[in-house]
């Protein structure tokens, strides 16, 4: 009885091994894509803020979705993300901030300052946008980064293109690394647990 069940396990942390690997697979794949085509809004997923500043990857990502903007893909731009622990910025204002600094207009900025996580953020923002009928979006992200937040998306009725920020890809172990939390966040989300 005892070996019978230590199979049983073995078999079930294979098969959830594979599947990891698959998602990894997968995650790797759409993190080399750019879909972006018109749609009526460009969301930024937010990155860490120092004291009002952006990160240099939350830079990079507004960047992007300011090159974008500027190629009028949408006219409209939504930046996301809480405080992080800062009790003064959120990353979705200082994302605001930073657009407005450069160009675009308050009136084209939609912000969402409360999501604490990536799948917080991403409900948020659908929030947002079916109250506002906006079906269809750009997602600028890292590009490890878009399979979920398309997912999350896509059960929430939006069609979502991902847009990954420019940078230098990872590659190797880092790039697999990435890709497996991603997977494995992904799976939690499937499950019921928002990471």
């Amino acid at each position: 009885m005892k070996r019978w069940l230590a199979i049983m396990v073995a078999a079930a942390g294979a098969v959830l091994t594979g599947y990891l690997l698959h998602l990894a697979r997968l995650i790797q794949r759409q993190a080399n894509v750019d879909e972006t085509r018109p749609a009526e809004v460009i969301v930024v997923l937010g990155a860490a803020e120092y004291r009002g500043k952006p990160s240099p990857v939350l830079k990079a990502r507004l960047d992007h979705a300011l090159e974008l903007y500027r190629r009028k893909l949408a006219p409209r731009v939504m930046t996301t993300g809480g405080a992080g622990g800062d009790p003064v910025f959120t990353e979705s204002t200082v994302g605001r901030d930073y657009l407005m600094q450069h160009g675009v207009p308050p009136e084209a900025i939609i912000v969402e300052p409360e999501g604490s996580s990536t799948v917080h953020s991403t409900t948020a923002a659908a929030e947002i946008m079916h109250r506002m009928n906006i079906h269809a979006c750009i997602v600028v992200s890292d590009g490890y980064h878009l399979f979920r937040v398309k997912k999350i998306l896509e059960r929430r009725g939006i069609q979502a293109y991902g847009s990954p920020r420019p940078s230098q890809n990872p590659g190797g172990w880092r790039m697999w690394w990435l890709s497996l939390r991603q997977a494995a966040g992904y799976l939690l989300w499937l499950m019921g647990i928002p990471v």
